[in-house]
């Protein structure tokens, strides 16, 4: 199933960004990050001890986040979608577009993490616990800068 979604995605988002109006951007660059936090949330749930550690469905999270970890968004980000613009339709701050390059870092180091877990996944839960642990600090590092808590 997470295999057809992020096929999809991958096909539908870059067409959609090209003929979009902002709110449609906006709309699409949520969704990504919907995915992002499924994928995440099944992962945090199983190294938090949430959910029983299960090797191959941890394998296929990881992967699938290694997937949406290469998907090149920056289609998403086009200018006139931040909270500013679209109050109460995306918690995206203005920073993203001030700061383009600490916005990439924290991507690449978010894309690096997935990698990192990837090794990991399989290999019981100790040694996947910590490796979700660290993608989850990239999430929050670029939730602390760029996301607003609220609508």
């Amino acid at each position: 199933m997470h295999k057809m979604i992020l096929a999809a995605l991958a096909l539908t988002l870059p067409a959609l960004a090209h003929a979009a109006e902002p709110e449609d951007v906006a709309a699409a660059r949520i969704g990504f990050y919907k995915l992002v936090g499924l994928e995440m949330g099944a992962l945090g749930a199983m190294a938090q001890g949430e959910a029983p550690y299960d090797a191959d469905r941890a394998k296929a999270l990881a992967a699938d986040l290694k997937v949406l970890s290469e998907y090149q968004h920056d289609d998403l980000l086009m200018p006139g979608t931040s909270n500013t613009e679209l109050a109460g339709k995306t918690r995206a701050l203005p920073a993203i577009w001030a700061q383009p390059d600490d916005y990439r870092a924290k991507g690449m180091a978010f894309g690096e993490a997935v990698a990192a877990l990837n090794e990991v996944a399989g290999d019981g839960h100790k040694a996947m616990a910590p490796a979700v642990g660290k993608v989850g600090a990239t999430c929050k590092a670029c939730h602390d800068d760029y996301r607003a808590k609220d609508f």
